[in-house]
């Protein structure tokens, strides 16, 4: 099969197959079938990548189904030293695979190997942990005795001889947009707990985006998991997706992506096999600043909040409420922290600001400046850009009933608004479809403990934004979805429980 040889941090070369990863072989798509990808930073093509059709997801399906009889039943000891196999290679691989984030998503090359490096090996060796580890409870009952067992998630093929299986699926890509949402992160949050409870799996990644699945891929065949545990795909929303989360021997489908497309999976689950879903849908993240809080600190975490990975984080902390005895201040302040950025190829350690994932994506955002703007938004500072930059982009005064104040922009823009009180900021913060994380600055800690108990949202900061663990669980509420990845409780995303009864004759 076909590879691409690109050069990564100081010209360092990566070589990447291009084919689909089935079975634990990279073979071409039917009828050769392929996408592009291009550098979003020079609009250079990277590679061109088989694009799985219809006809390969089911190839994929069937490899599941086979790998399945046997890795459900492996020793936990055995996929516990198989995970941790894993992230020896990404530790040892580490370079290649943050090069290929830069080089494939615009992603700050510094970034990838500090944060999202870090958070993928962080994962694989927690939920390596667990492996040996989900069990049951023994119960007591009036006829006797119970027990139950955490199992992966089972179905039925009716049309192969009754046999049991198990296909789970993680799906990264929104059918109409790109999703350059860190994926090395993401990809791990759904792998570790899925392979740690005995499920096989099948990744497919985002169109605009899919090199670091493919040198993945190569680090799974390395590690020595068993043929068809895992199968990495590439392919457009549309094709692969939709033949993914229609698929009717397919038992499970955990979703990043925007809520629109969550709907579909969802409804797809519905029509087909009531599939289990798992929805990450995006969110419009609150941000609080009392005047109580430190000042430097609170200045830190609210301009990373949007600008990391250019706002194409679905945790950005877009939405920034301050209190209004600080707020002109604090406004010169944020301004003077983000407005100025160094343009340029995330590979190289001077650039402080790389591309958004493509042009499809700054046209989208340009868009929201634009309505911000219409919307009688003060702009504070950026709202231009060219290629595929976009300047951090800041709006003082916002509405919060204002398009910009309202929707996922998916971009480096901030909407900052005052507040007087801590019950008007609550019912403000909580004023939004989505509900996935809000970050709150203060240094009364009674004041922390009401506004966070207040707040819907699956996940709240204090004194930091961000802050993800792997021993802690993230997702969201309302619009943002449902499910949790990290944490025990992200095992009982890929688990299922089994209760066995047994009646005692007694003489």
């Amino acid at each position: 099969m076909p590879t691409v040889c690109l050069k990564g941090i100081d010209n360092h070369l990566v070589t990447v197959p291009t084919g689909l990863f089935i079975d634990n072989e990279f073979v071409p798509a039917t009828r050769n079938a392929t996408l592009d990808t291009e550098n979003p930073a020079t609009g250079s093509l990277l590679a061109s990548v088989s694009a799985a059709q219809k006809e390969d997801i089911d190839l994929a399906v069937q490899s599941a189904k086979r790998a399945y009889r046997t890795w459900r039943a492996e020793s936990p000891g055995t996929r516990r030293n198989l995970l941790n196999k894993l992230a020896d290679l990404v530790e040892r691989d580490a370079t290649d695979l943050a090069s290929l984030e830069a080089l494939d998503a615009g992603i700050l090359y510094r970034d990838s190997i500090g944060l999202h490096i870090h958070q993928a090996l962080e994962n694989l060796r927690y939920f390596a942990g667990w492996a040996d580890k989900v069990d049951g409870l023994s119960l007591t009952i009036p006829e006797g005795m119970a027990y139950t067992r955490r199992e992966p998630i089972v179905g039925s093929v009716y049309k192969i001889s009754f046999l049991s299986h198990l296909l789970t699926v993680l799906e990264l890509r929104i059918y109409w947009l790109t999703h350059p949402d860190i994926y090395s992160m993401i990809t791990v949050w759904k792998l570790a707990p899925a392979l740690a409870g005995g499920n096989t799996l099948i990744i497919k990644t985002p169109e605009a985006s899919p090199l670091y699945g493919q040198k993945l891929a190569q680090l799974i065949a390395e590690a020595g998991f068993p043929p068809g545990v895992v199968s990495i795909v590439c392919g457009l929303g549309t094709v692969a997706g939709k033949a993914i989360s229609e698929h009717p021997d397919i038992r499970k489908v955990s979703f990043t992506g925007s809520a629109g497309a969550g709907r579909q999976v969802l409804a797809a689950s519905a029509r087909t096999n009531l599939k289990r879903v798992t929805l990450e849908l995006g969110g419009k993240g609150p941000a609080i600043v009392f005047d109580d809080a430190d000042w430097e600190n609170a200045l830190l975490w609210t301009t990373l909040g949007i600008t990391v990975n250019n706002g194409q984080v679905c945790i950005a902390g877009s939405r920034i409420y301050v209190q209004s005895t600080i707020y002109q201040r604090f406004a010169e302040a944020f301004s003077a922290r983000s407005r100025d950025a160094v343009h340029g190829d995330p590979l190289l350690p001077e650039t402080t600001k790389g591309p958004l994932i493509n042009k499809m994506q700054r046209e989208k955002v340009l868009s929201f400046v634009q309505k911000g703007q219409a919307s009688g938004a003060k702009l504070l500072h950026g709202g231009g850009g060219e290629e595929n930059f976009v300047a951090n982009t800041a709006f003082l005064d916002v509405r919060q009933d204002a398009d910009i104040m309202q929707q996922e922009i998916f971009g480096p823009v901030a909407c900052i608004a005052p507040f007087e009180t801590e019950e008007e900021v609550i019912e403000k913060a909580n004023d939004s479809a989505y509900g996935l994380s809000a970050a709150v600055f203060t240094n009364d800690l009674n004041k922390a403990f009401r506004v966070t108990e207040a707040m819907e949202t699956g996940q709240v900061t204090v004194n930091v934004w961000g802050a993800l663990n792997a021993n802690t669980p993230f997702g969201g509420m309302k619009e943002s979805g449902f499910g949790r990845d990290m944490g025990k409780e992200a095992l009982d995303e890929w688990t299922v429980v089994k209760c066995v009864k047994w009646q005692i004759v007694r003489k």
